[in-house]
């Protein structure tokens, strides 16, 4: 892809300022991931959830960055990519629409839309994402929570896992399915809070900001006006939403790992002052910066056609691999104490591990791709 355009330049230098804010923060987040409060009237969390958050549904005083609608996978794609050269985790960490927002925006109502970004709006609520089941990974077809008719509703019955934020959630999109076929399946705007819900933290070692969960439903009234996609033909709403949304949050996480194969190797760099740069730091950046272009480029095809698969999987192979080989040449880099003596590289190298099970495995991507080739997804 060509060098980044005047409005393009404009959001990456916004999204800068958010992430130094937000690199000053991201140990302490790592330590305690519960205690968020200091963090909630930040710069950076404020600029995150703009990005996040339509315009028409944004508070007067927080339009710092609006985003085109003809342009907004690429321009997300440039400012996550920047952010996370702060931190990625602290993006994940953020109360805002997230994962969610993206699905309410495709397929809820206006009244669904203003509901779920209202609840929002005090900046201190979070959202969650609620696909992947613990023995079906994020395969839509094989779930099995289900929403079981019950007068003029649902009652929601199952599990899920994996689900960032979800313990503390204030609400967010359940997907489950009211029948055996695929067509079926539909994604729910749910609110904690009922008998029957469950929720609960995840153990875990990268990424921690992300507050991984998993949740439990056992009867949870769940109202039919709750459901999205009612005004829209069958076959958009459940599935076609949640491949659509795969396709450009793909794409994101590929930002994210992007951004942060960026701030390990310029951390790297700048903290050898004095010594002769460490083997491959060149190397190491023209990569890292390919990748970048790359993003961009998969960014702006999702824009064009955002049914289609393959940029998104390709960016996201490309970048956690590089993601991955990255923290390894930095730990490296700075001899056997250097993750010792640098806590905040230490840190990104373990979250790094998690943008692997994010949106797909790379073995799911490398699929992705041979289908793309095979079916002529990949030509143009």
């Amino acid at each position: 892809m060509a060098d980044l355009d005047e409005r393009l330049r404009y959001v990456r230098g916004v999204a800068a300022e958010a992430a130094a804010d937000l690199r000053g923060r991201a140990l302490s987040v790592d330590a305690d991931p519960a205690a968020m409060e200091r963090h909630f009237d930040s710069f950076g969390f404020r600029l995150i959830r703009t990005l996040t958050t339509p315009v028409e549904l944004l508070p007067a005083d927080s339009r710092e960055v609006v985003l085109t609608p003809e342009h907004k996978c690429l321009e997300t794609a440039v400012a996550v990519t920047e952010i996370a050269r702060g931190d990625a985790a602290m993006l994940l960490a953020c109360p805002g629409p997230g994962l969610a927002g993206v699905v309410v925006d495709l397929l809820g109502s206006p009244e669904q839309r203003a509901r779920f970004h209202g609840r929002l709006a005090d900046g201190r609520t979070w959202s969650f994402f609620a696909m992947t089941e613990a023995e079906r990974g994020n395969d839509a077809t094989a779930l099995q929570t289900r929403l079981d008719t019950d007068g003029d509703g649902y009652l929601l019955n199952g599990s899920k896992r994996y689900v960032g934020n979800a313990a503390r959630g204030g609400i967010g999109v359940v997907f489950a399915r009211t029948g055996r076929s695929p067509m079926s399946i539909r994604a729910a705007l749910v609110e904690p809070g009922h008998p029957g819900w469950h929720g609960a933290p995840l153990e875990m070692i990268g990424l921690r900001g992300a507050y991984l969960s998993e949740l439990a439903f056992t009867g949870v009234p769940v109202p039919e006006d709750a459901l999205l996609g009612a005004h829209l033909p069958v076959t958009r709403r459940g599935i076609w939403g949640a491949v659509r949304t795969f396709n450009e949050m793909r794409v994101q996480i590929a930002a994210l790992a992007a951004g942060t194969t960026l701030a390990m190797a310029e951390y790297v760099r700048d903290h050898t002052p004095g010594k002769s740069a460490p083997q491959g730091l060149d190397t190491v950046l023209g990569r890292a910066e390919a990748v970048r272009r790359l993003v961009c480029e998969a960014a702006a095809r999702v824009d064009s056609a955002p049914e289609r698969s393959y940029p998104s999987s390709v960016a996201k192979l490309a970048a956690n691999d590089l993601a991955m080989r990255t923290a390894r040449w930095a730990a490296r880099a700075l001899g056997p104490a250097g993750l010792v003596e640098h806590p905040l590289l230490e840190k990104w190298t373990r979250d790094v591990c998690g943008f692997e099970f994010m949106e797909g495995t790379a073995n799911i991507q490398r699929l992705n791709v041979e289908k793309g080739y095979r079916t002529g997804d990949a030509d143009g």
